[in-house]
């Protein structure tokens, strides 16, 4: 994979580029309606709890409803999913400033509203990242993540700043307006956009099999739960500064709805830096090391941030974190996603955001808890603290480089032909591949054994198990079961390029004249009384 490919390259496809541009109006209209929403809290309450929650209920339906959407992300038409997380969008928004307009809105009705656009993008989001993997090559994908960071934070740096002067000049509800209208451009995009079709035979995988199927994998993923913890670490502690803004500018700044729209923005022309400074970063440093620096910057503009009475060195400080949010959470991100095949992407970028939102959303009410007994600037000292430890965390666990495996599938398996007429429903299947091992490689074949119960189990094995005969202790038996027929095609076709190196280095160790046996049996709980399998004519 080349080092590094501008992201603006991309704008070459055309594809891309639509749907990029429809985001970046998307984006706007959510940071307007962000602003508007977190400035309207603070007249409607004096509870700088309260303030902090509007974060929080952006954040809390990504932490709780992001696994479900990843299900769908990875079983369902990923466009019709988009678009039907923008429609519900565009609806709760019109609802939304129509009762901010009628002056209707309270506290409680407020938060409603901000977690119910919560709830659509936690079901747009993984379709969305997951359909980068389908628009762009995987020698793009990083700069694919690092464009539409830069998009989001490009409307960071103008759109806080121009939801604040609509605020200021005609109230909250124009700006929620404003967001009602931005979900036209990309409900159109997604509408005119002719999405690749899945070619598979498959029938749908079940809900709990796909749930359960995502959670395992990442469990069988070392790599991929440092990423996660790191995310959570990352957003729990970094989401202090964003949630308790408000408050700053509002009672340390002793400053207006314009200029927080102003810090904002300056948090978002820091991350647009960040965003176009990542590939030569990568370049030029290891993930671990970007990101630990990314973990201290933050750090340090909390402090800054805590300590200033300034606009001008508070925004400075807020052009630091800017920077630093978008080095780490565009890091994690391309990591998840070049460590993960196609068919459990969109649950891996699930969890992976499960953990994140999840974070900043306990962030948002320790936060604004923390600040209402002892004041934001104890608040966004203790934060800094928290990261500084996220940065020493990867001293002992380091983040992985982006993977250079091949994760396309492997297409070498051919559904076996049976003596039987089965169905993807029949089931249970046993499954034992006998191997021929030497004596002598004994130790080597144990250790791609231990390896091999990793990617069976990963990929859909169940009581997966290894025995030795104990009259020829040459020979041995790795055996599995699945639960249908359906899941053991699926298992296999799982199996990426990258798994191919395990399963060859296996059978060079195998020592028999031919390749080792394959046997698969309809597994009986209880002995039927008659043959209940009906043979196919021959």
């Amino acid at each position: 994979m080349p080092d590094r490919i501008s992201p603006l390259i991309l704008f070459r496809n055309q594809t891309f580029r639509s749907l990029w541009i429809a985001a970046l109006a998307s984006n706007f209209g959510g940071l307007v309606q962000a602003v508007g929403a977190a400035w309207l809290m603070t007249s409607l309450s004096d509870s700088q709890n309260m303030v902090a929650l509007v974060q929080g209920s952006v954040a809390l339906p990504i932490m709780i409803f992001s696994l479900l959407a990843g299900v769908f992300a990875d079983n369902f038409d990923r466009r019709r999913v988009m678009l039907i997380a923008q429609a519900f969008m565009f609806v709760v928004s019109v609802i939304l400033t129509f009762m901010a307009f009628e002056g209707w809105l309270s506290p409680w009705l407020l938060l409603a509203f901000t977690f119910l656009i919560g709830c659509g993008t936690a079901l747009h989001n993984p379709s969305w990242q997951a359909t980068m993997g389908d628009i762009v090559s995987r020698e793009e994908l990083p700069s694919a993540v690092s464009l539409n960071s830069m998009g989001f934070n490009l409307m960071r740096s103008v759109g806080p700043a121009a939801g604040g002067a609509i605020v200021a000049l005609a109230g909250a509800a124009a700006a929620f307006a404003v967001n009602a209208l931005s979900y036209v451009a990309i409900l159109t995009a997604l509408l005119r956009w002719k999405a690749p079709i899945r070619d598979t035979r498959l029938p749908r995988e079940p809900m709990g099999s796909a749930f359960s199927a995502g959670l395992r994998y990442v469990a069988m993923s070392p790599n991929l739960l440092r990423v996660i913890l790191r995310g959570f670490w990352f957003g729990l502690a970094a989401i202090a500064l964003l949630a308790l803004l408000p408050v700053v500018v509002r009672e340390t700044l002793e400053a207006t709805a314009f200029i927080y729209g102003v810090m904002l923005g300056c948090f978002g022309m820091g991350a647009v830096a960040g965003a176009l400074t990542n590939a030569s970063l990568r370049v030029q440093f290891t993930n671990e090391t970007i990101a630990r620096g990314a973990f201290i910057g933050f750090a340090l503009s909390c402090v800054v941030l805590a300590l200033s009475k300034q606009p001008i060195v508070s925004g400075a400080a807020l052009m630091l974190a800017g920077a630093c949010w978008v080095l780490a959470l565009s890091m994690f991100n391309v990591t998840i996603q070049l460590s993960t095949p196609r068919w459990v992407v969109g649950r891996v970028i699930a969890l992976y955001q499960t953990g994140t939102f999840g974070g900043m959303a306990a962030g948002s009410l320790i936060w604004g808890a923390m600040a209402e007994q002892a004041g934001s600037e104890y608040a966004l000292l203790t934060a800094s603290g928290l990261l500084v430890i996220g940065a020493l965390i990867g001293l002992q666990m380091p983040l992985p480089e982006f993977s250079g495996l091949n994760l396309d599938p492997l297409n070498r398996f051919k559904e076996p032909s049976t003596r039987f007429d089965l169905s993807y429903r029949s089931g249970p299947v046993m499954v034992m591949v006998d191997y021929e091992i030497a004596q002598a490689d004994v130790p080597e074949f144990l250790a791609a054994m231990s390896l091999r119960r990793r990617v069976r189990i990963r990929d859909g094995a169940q009581q997966w198990a290894l025995l030795r005969d104990l009259h020829q202790p040459e020979h041995w038996s790795e055996s599995y079961h699945v639960p249908t027929w359906g899941e053991y095609v699926r298992h296999n076709e799982r199996r990426t390029n990258a798994d191919a190196e395990l399963s060859d280095r296996i059978r060079v160790l195998h020592r028999g004249s031919e390749a080792p046996a394959v046997h698969r049996m309809i597994e009986h709980q209880v002995v039927p009384l008659r043959d209940d399998m009906l043979q196919k004519a021959e």
